[in-house]
């Protein structure tokens, strides 16, 4: 009987995939640096406000529940369900744009003109997402200020750099 890794062995894997593979890790591995970080952020200001727990309580009331729900954002007591709730799809979120940040880097280490590209979609991504955040969710931002939630957003995106940048320090960019 052949045992299933001795199959596996013998699958040939090209360079390319191997790139992929190398991309989208490095793309996981920052997309949970910046989900951590921005998590604990939040955790540290939640805590010197005395509501432990309080964002992850309010940003997933509003999304789940939506942003009517939040009659009194700061009297909302800590809920279980909407923290974890909140976390996975927080968790799924960063992921998901670490893996599409992994991709455009191992692009962008080939092309330098990619990595100002790269640069200015992250400022592009930010904007948009304040703006979302002004025109969907104004409660929200008045609960969490809008200092505490760019100061996360920094810190995350240092975070996500930082792991990214370990794989790709060779890489130029240019205009």
């Amino acid at each position: 009987m052949v045992r299933q890794t001795e199959v596996l062995d013998r699958v040939p894997v090209t360079s390319r995939d191997q790139q992929l593979v190398e991309a989208y890790t490095q793309g996981i591995k920052a997309g949970l640096a910046g989900a951590f970080t921005i998590a604990i952020w939040f955790a540290f200001v939640d805590v010197l406000r005395g509501q432990p727990l309080h964002t992850p309580t309010v940003l997933g009331t509003a999304l789940f529940r939506g942003v009517a729900a939040l009659n009194d954002p700061a009297n909302l007591a800590p809920s279980f369900e909407m923290v974890v709730g909140f976390t996975w799809i927080h968790l799924l979120l960063f992921l998901m744009v670490g893996m599409a940040a992994g991709r455009l880097m191992e692009l962008a280490e080939h092309d330098s003109h990619v990595g100002f590209g790269v640069v200015l979609l992250a400022c592009v991504f930010e904007a948009g997402f304040i703006a979302a955040c002004i025109l969907f969710a104004e409660p929200v931002l008045h609960e969490l200020t809008m200092p505490a939630i760019l100061v996360g957003n920094l810190l995350a995106a240092a975070a996500m750099g930082a792991v990214l940048w370990r794989s790709h320090r060779l890489m130029t960019i240019e205009p």
